[in-house]
């Protein structure tokens, strides 16, 4: 595989899309830590690790639904293996003119983009989430 990120987060969409009650995926502190911030701006209901059959760490990732409605709309993955797209804290995008979140990794770890704003730490932008 050669964007764990992205596999991550097209698992998410999907299991969004199809109503599931959670979904999992292998595990990694990336993916841990975007999962964390997911459930702080209130996309997801709670995440936990687990063990696969063969004995792997996996994440396990609970979805959130109001009203029958997924809570997160939209996933898009900015920055690819191929394409890395980094930005000054001032010229972090906003997504949806504010009404979404810029997940952005900056040398303090992944934040949200209106933290790097406040903090004034650019980074590498891994993904808007709306």
């Amino acid at each position: 595989m050669t964007d764990p990120i992205s596999d991550f987060l097209t698992r998410l969409r999907n299991a969004s899309k199809a109503s599931r009650d959670d979904c999992t995926s292998p595990h990694s502190r990336l993916k841990e830590s975007i999962a964390a911030i997911l459930k702080a701006e209130g996309y997801i209901a709670d995440y936990s690790n687990g063990v696969d059959a063969d004995g792997h760490k996996t994440l396990i990732v609970k979805m959130k639904y109001l009203a029958g409605t997924p809570a997160i709309t939209g996933l898009d993955r900015v920055s690819t293996p191929g394409r890395r797209l980094y930005f000054r804290y001032t010229e972090i995008p906003r997504v949806l003119n504010g009404l979404g979140i810029a997940i952005v990794s900056t040398p303090r770890g992944l934040m949200k983009d209106t933290d790097c704003r406040r903090e004034k730490a650019g980074g590498e932008l891994i993904c808007n989430v709306w």
